[in-house]
Parts: structure tokens; sequence; C-alpha cells
């Protein structure tokens, strides 16, 4: 099975994670050390929380910068919750933030006079758009869980993986060549985000 680094922001249930990679076979290597992400042959970015606060902590480690080179170099790269939602250009949580910039788009917070509660917590529907990788043995209509109150406006609709309803439909899942992201959290998804994770760590 494959090596995958698991990237420490300081923010997010990294254990819950790391058991989740571990149980589908990967060999999982946890560091907030930019060198050591610049080794990897696989990465995993997961967060929680509020985006700003996430980005800030990848830049003063010095990893913003590493996440960039990895991908750009072909080196797959999953995105878990605020972790996908930081591939984007930039989130408007507490204020304007520049994401990575890896994937075009904008983070918004749902609408105010949504009829749903928000945040969206809780398993939801997939609505999976088209033949990926990341969903090889997932059935239309799986279900996922999901526990935030922003959500990803892609600006490549192309870049759309996977959708769910919620007051309003939007992306939950998105890739670009090796750049994957979910919105969900598949560590918290019981056999179906476990097959997610092990579709992540098998991909070419």
């Amino acid at each position: 099975m494959k090596d995958v680094i698991l990237i420490d922001a300081g923010t997010g249930n990294l254990r819950s994670v790391q058991k989740a990679l571990e149980c589908i076979g990967a060999n999982v290597y946890r560091t907030d050390d930019p060198e050591k992400v610049l080794t990897a042959g696989r990465v995993v970015l997961p967060g929680v929380g509020a985006f700003g606060d996430f980005l800030s902590g990848l830049r003063e480690k010095g990893l913003e910068d590493a996440v960039k080179e990895v991908a750009a170099r072909g080196v797959p790269l999953l995105g878990i919750c605020v972790g996908m939602q930081a591939l984007f250009d930039v989130g408007e949580e507490m204020g304007r933030h520049t994401g990575l910039g890896l994937l075009r788009g904008r983070v918004l917070r749902f609408a105010e006079d949504s009829a749903v509660k928000i945040p969206h917590t809780g398993w939801n529907q997939l609505e999976v758009r088209k033949d990926a990788s990341l969903f090889n043995q997932i059935n239309d209509g799986a279900y996922v869980y999901f526990n935030h109150s922003y959500y990803c406006q892609a600006g490549d609709p192309s870049d759309v993986m996977a959708e769910v309803t919620y007051g309003q439909r939007y992306a939950c899942s998105v890739q670009r060549e090796n750049i994957f992201g979910v919105q969900f959290h598949p560590e918290k998804s019981q056999a179906v985000g476990l097959q997610i994770l092990k579709n992540f760590v098998e991909a070419a």
C-alpha cells in the first residue's frame, strides 16, 4: 500500500483521519514539516474550523508553498472539509481570505434565510455527476457525513465530481487532474468513506 503524508496545519481531528487511512492499509506519516511534505507520494490535507485560520496555520508553518509545489509536480492531493475549501481562490468566512488557488472558485456561506439548519450537520446523499476515480464502487445516492457552514462554488463546472442537496445544490467533491477534494468527512462516513479514501490512495 502507498505512503501518505497527512498534513498537520494545527486544526482538525487528524487522529480520526489517520486511523481511517491506516484502516485501508496506508502507511501514514503525520507532519507539519514542509520538507517532509515535499517528499510525499500522496498528500492528505484535512481541516476544520474557519477558512482564514486554517490558511494562516498553513502559512505560518511554511506549508503553503510545499503544498503548491507537490500539487504542481502531479502528486495526488486530497483536501477534506476545510482542506477542500482551501484549494480554491478565496474564502469569504469572517472576511475575505486568499486560498491556495489550485482550483478556480470561492467559498461562500449558506444563505441566512435558508430553509435548512446551518451548519449542515449529518448524513446526506451524494449525487455523483461523472465517472470519477474517487467514487469507484460507490453508488450514486450513497450517504456521507457533513459538518460545515460554508460551501464551495467552483469556477469551472467540469471540476465538480459530486454534488449534494441541502437547501440548495452545491459541489461536495471536486477533482482537477491530481487534485481532489471532498467537503464531507470520509473518516466519519463508515464503509463508503473508507472506500473513497482507498480509491484516493490507489489513484494513479
